[in-house]
């Protein structure tokens, strides 16, 4: 196996720490942790999984912490996790030939972000990248760090999926701790805005914490700032901006906005199950619905192999393709994608497959 070290850095995770360390351990990895001024029992407590443990005086720099943690591993690979991210599946070999074909690329894993919504827990998966070479890719930026091009401090590189999956609980958490998140996050985005006044990346990390505490207004206004300067539409986080950027809209009650900017955008984001159904929320909310346009892009999104929010390639574009057909008067087939969507315990499915087989 090509030897990998595990870089994290943390403060204050005594909650965490073990359950994020533990599951590293019975694989050889060299762990390093970097602790960042912890007054609780953190770092004790790593100690328990590694002797590879380094205190970083923090100074409101993310990418600053994490090129350090890099500097003390004593390997070329990498593989970055954050202490809220818990090891589920891996598989050595075919991380190994993974690297063995795409020697400086970046390697992306898999991440299956837990998160609280009106009182219901989903899942949310994502592909985020954390696996390379630590002579060819550094971290960038102060919050929301990037892995960047060493040399050139480009963020557009080769990427590749690596066979990791870790399970993140970092979006869980009360209403007030979200808004403390966030207005962290806001404070060090709103110093490298004044820094970057032309750099989208800023005003996009803006409008997700915004999108964080359910303040789609405010996300509304910071998505579109970032669209008013050129983009890459290859890079994951443009793709997906494009999809928060729908939701503020459709929540804001800016369908017949969202229509008309991103119709003509169409082609550059029309690959993922989130964007199809983005698109069919559109539809469905705009001042005069067009249920037909709606349904297409809902069969789109039920055809995707994978899907970024939980749901967006099944329960999801099936409820929504029933609702669809009793909104036609169609009550058969709104019956048999009702029961499709059920399938997956979707209780507005269940709800609305009760009151129409008269079993609620």
């Amino acid at each position: 196996m090509i030897p990998l070290s595990v870089c994290i850095i943390g403060k204050n995770e005594e909650k965490n720490i073990e359950r994020c360390l533990a599951p590293l351990v019975p694989y050889g990895f060299e762990i390093v942790y970097v602790d960042t001024g912890s007054t609780d029992r953190t770092k004790e407590l790593a100690a328990k999984y590694t002797d590879h443990i380094y205190d970083f005086e923090w100074i409101n720099d993310f990418s600053a912490a994490r090129n350090f943690s890099l500097q003390k591993a004593s390997h070329n690979y990498v593989l970055i996790i954050d202490c809220d991210e818990f090891l589920t599946d891996i598989d050595l070999n075919g991380i190994e030939q993974a690297i063995q074909e795409h020697p400086r690329g970046i390697g992306l894993v898999l991440r299956i972000n837990q998160c609280e919504s009106n009182g219901k827990m989903t899942v949310s998966p994502d592909r985020v990248e954390r696996l390379f070479h630590k002579r060819y890719y550094h971290y960038n930026y102060t919050i929301h760090e990037q892995v960047c091009d060493i040399n050139t401090n480009s963020t557009y590189c080769e990427r590749y999926d690596i066979p990791l999956t870790l399970d993140h609980i970092g979006y869980i958490g009360s209403d007030e701790e979200k808004r403390l998140k966030a207005e962290r996050n806001n404070a060090l985005l709103f110093k490298e805005i004044e820094k970057h006044p032309n750099d989208p990346y800023f005003y996009f990390q803006v409008g997700q914490s915004y999108n964080l505490i359910d303040d789609y207004e405010n996300a509304y206004i910071y998505y579109k700032k970032a669209f008013e300067f050129p983009l890459n539409t290859e890079e994951l986080w443009v793709q997906f901006m494009a999809v928060t950027f729908i939701n503020s809209m459709t929540h804001t009650g800016r369908s017949d906005e969202a229509l008309e900017f991103f119709e003509p955008l169409y082609s550059y984001f029309a690959n993922t199950a989130d964007f199809y159904c983005s698109m069919g929320n559109i539809y469905l909310n705009l001042t005069n619905p067009q249920p037909l346009k709606a349904m297409m892009e809902y069969v789109k999104a039920s055809q995707c192999a994978e899907a970024q929010e939980e749901g967006s390639n099944t329960f999801i574009p099936y409820y929504n393709m029933g609702l669809i057909n009793e909104m036609l008067g169609n009550a058969p087939a709104a019956i048999n994608f009702y029961q499709k969507s059920a399938a997956y315990h979707y209780p507005l499915a269940e709800e609305r497959l009760a009151v129409l087989t008269g079993t609620c």
